[in-house]
């Protein structure tokens, strides 16, 4: 009887199948500090205990993307590790804060599955959720995945896809208790831009760019414990589609998220990933450039201290992005583009 885990190949899961994940992940001072290494991310509620408590929390925040990547490294074993690629995000929501000492668990239901026409892979859907130690919420969210299929002969199950929204109400949106934005420091946040001064349709060009390293990719998707085949293995991805490591998309965010820090650095916490698709893979030498567009804008109810903003962050390899390449008038993707990602962000308002 085999001992290792060979991952679950398409045929294996099941309409409806719940899936408690291994490792539960205690994150640490340390993790973020080699995250910040990793991505150079500057965002200041995840950098410095006294702007985090200026602002009713209790110390620096564990960045965003990063416990996304925590709970969603949490998954892969179980529903990517025979991924041909990750297809997309829907409906995913940030919860409670993520603290230093916090330990962060995972749970995914299967909410939809369809075999693909040439019978190798189907889609699996599922919905993955992320806790800390009391049991609170703090990630909710959707993806699917192409899978290989361990056997082509196997019957294909009825295809059942998900309705998933197109974005996250802003009703639904996440403000952490005790979280204020009344007096909020412009100058420690290093910007002076507020929600207030941005419009809809507004494009904005980050203007800098970060070149990827073979073995920054690598480290960082292992902090993820992301065990992601194709991100590792040379000896075997040099026979594979591309003849080397491809770098795990969700890099590629926080590489995006951290260069948007230059015209959005008050978007300070990522409320909801509304959808995102990998456009194209990524590699080791490749420099990553970005650029964002405000989609919608509104007022938060009940709430006079922050608004909500609706992006649209766009990175591009080997490419600056001054002209904002993305989809073409005759529907074509810019060969430069690798992620295409619409999330929200709260952001502090200008209060008179």
């Amino acid at each position: 009887m085999t001992k290792t885990n060979p991952g679950n190949y398409f045929e294996d899961f099941r309409l409806g199948q719940e899936i408690v994940h291994a490792t539960p992940r205690t994150v640490t001072e340390g993790d973020m500090a080699l995250y910040v290494a990793l991505t150079g991310s500057r965002f200041a509620l995840h950098s410095a205990d006294t702007f985090a408590q200026d602002l009713g929390f209790e110390g620096a925040t564990i960045d965003d993307v990063l416990a996304f990547h925590v709970v969603f490294g949490k998954t892969v074993p179980d529903v990517s590790l025979n991924a041909v690629a990750n297809l997309g995000y829907a409906a995913c929501r940030f919860g409670e804060p993520v603290y230093p000492g916090d330990t962060l668990s995972s749970v995914s239901q299967v909410i939809g599955l369809k075999e693909n026409s040439n019978g190798k892979t189907g889609t699996v859907y599922v919905r993955s959720v992320g806790v800390n130690q009391r049991d609170e919420m703090v990630l909710d969210y959707c993806r699917w995945v192409m899978v290989r299929k361990r056997d082509e002969s196997a019957p294909a199950p009825d295809p059942v896809v998900p309705e998933l929204p197109d974005a996250v109400a802003v009703h639904d949106l996440i403000v952490p208790t005790g979280a204020g934005f009344a007096v909020y420091d412009t100058v420690a946040a290093g910007s002076p831009h507020l929600w207030d001064d941005y419009e809809e349709g507004e494009r904005i060009d980050h203007a800098d760019g970060m070149t990827i390293e073979e073995a920054e990719h690598a480290m960082a998707t292992r902090l993820y414990q992301n065990t992601a085949r194709v991100h590792f293995n040379q000896h075997t991805e040099k026979d594979g589609r591309f003849g080397r490591r491809l770098i795990y998309g969700g890099h590629i965010i926080s590489i995006a998220r951290a260069l948007s820090f230059n015209g959005l650095a008050n978007a300070v916490r990522i409320a909801a990933i509304n959808g995102g698709r990998h456009v194209a893979p990524t590699f080791a030498g490749d420099t990553i450039y970005a650029w964002s567009e405000v989609l919608e804008k509104h007022e938060l109810p009940g709430r006079h201290d922050i608004g909500v903003l609706r992006l649209r962050t766009v990175a591009a390899k080997d490419r600056p992005c001054a002209d904002f390449p993305g989809t073409g008038a005759d529907g074509k993707t810019d060969p430069s583009v690798v992620l295409d990602l619409d999330y929200t962000v709260l952001m502090p308002r200008r209060v008179s």
